[in-house]
């Protein structure tokens, strides 16, 4: 009986959480153009892509499967990396930093919108140091340096 109510008060408190927001720039630049930057910046870095998601051609041929009637964006893909050097030393200070690699930047327009770049928030403390990665490459991507 102990474990059940252990077990129901850790669900409680784990469906209180919630997400942060994510950090986004918005920019009258092209979709192209901020994913030509954004390529560029994280090879600037002397980092590898490691891959892209092309989530809103995803959605967009998924539309009609599901029972979707919107079009959320015209063009949206997710770029996935990672920093060798980074994250080891993130996670010399704790493995369990191991959930947030590789690391994501996403660029996003929707319908008659302004193009967005960005990324999701990291914790406080070692991983503030991946957020400040992130935010600079967000950043050089749309000529915020």
């Amino acid at each position: 009986m102990k474990r059940f109510f252990l077990a129901t008060a850790l669900c409680a408190c784990a469906s209180l959480a919630t997400a942060e927001e994510p950090v986004i720039y918005t920019t009258d630049e092209s979709f192209d153009d901020v994913v030509f930057g954004l390529e560029n910046a994280i090879l600037d870095e002397g980092l590898v892509i490691d891959s892209v998601s092309h989530t809103g051609d995803m959605l967009e041929r998924t539309k009609a499967d599901v029972g979707g009637e919107v079009t959320i964006f015209t063009k949206a893909d997710i770029y996935s990396f990672c920093s060798a050097a980074l994250s080891r030393k993130v996670m010399e200070i704790d493995p369990m930093n191991v959930q947030f690699c590789p690391y994501d930047i996403f660029v996003a327009q929707q319908p008659g919108g302004q193009v967005m770049i960005g990324y999701r928030p990291f914790p406080a403390g070692e991983m503030q140091e991946v957020q400040l990665l992130l935010d600079g490459i967000a950043r050089a991507a749309i000529g915020m340096e």
